[in-house]
Order: C-alpha cells, then sequence, then structure tokens
C-alpha cells in the first residue's frame, strides 16, 4: 500500500468517527451546519471523493469494494438520522443512531474494514 493510500483510509476512519459527535450534536440541537441531502452524496467527503477517483491498483485491493458499499452505506443513514434531527424527531433520530442501529452497525462495519485495509499492508 503506498502512503497515500494509508494516509486517506487513517484520515477517514477519524473523519467518520466524527460524524457520531455531529450527529448526536444535531440531534440535541435541531440545528446543523450540514443537509440530509450533502451528507447522504457518499462522494462529498475527501474519503469518497478518494475513493471515487481511485487508481487501478488501490481499485484491486479486495477491502475496495467493501469499503465502498460500506461507505454509501453510512452516509445514508447518517443522512436519515440527520433528517429526522433537523425535523425536530429526537427520539426517532437517537433510536437511528444508537447501540444496535443501522447506523452503529454501519459505522462501526466500516470501521473494521478501512482497519483491515491499513493492516494488509
Amino acid at each position: 500500500m503506498d502512503r497515500n493510500t494509508h494516509d486517506q483510509i487513517a484520515a477517514a476512519i477519524a473523519a467518520h468517527g466524527k460524524w457520531k459527535a455531529r450527529l448526536k450534536s444535531a440531534i440535541g440541537q435541531g440545528s446543523s451546519e450540514f443537509l440530509p441531502a450533502t451528507v447522504r452524496r457518499d462522494n462529498a467527503c475527501d474519503f469518497g471523493k478518494w475513493l471515487h477517483t481511485a487508481d487501478p491498483v488501490t481499485r484491486s485491493s479486495p477491502h475496495y469494494p467493501q469499503a465502498v458499499a460500506l461507505h454509501a452505506k453510512f452516509h445514508e443513514s447518517a443522512a436519515e438520522v440527520l433528517a429526522l434531527a433537523l425535523d425536530g424527531k429526537k427520539d426517532e433520530a437517537e433510536a437511528k443512531v444508537g447501540i444496535g442501529s443501522d447506523f452503529a452497525h454501519t459505522s462501526a462495519t466500516l470501521t473494521r474494514e478501512m482497519t483491515a485495509w491499513l493492516a494488509a499492508a
């Protein structure tokens, strides 16, 4: 794995971890600097831009297809939570981001996949 790939994956793990805090803040405040439509796009964040423009060597990694699919699902789940938070549906949003939720499962699975990709270097 080249240094750029390593750095992109490591940065993505950190950045996506921050989304848990952002979503919890949005749920608590009922507001966010982000819009669900933007969050839903898996090619709007730095990692998504990198994934969707990755070179053939990166795309040939056995971790790549799973990371792409999980990353898209992560963004979809985060957008759903954010939309509920912005609509004032605090209890529903908390349930969607809580332990055992689709968001929590997808987030954990994506982190495991990216960590395994890093370890495969």
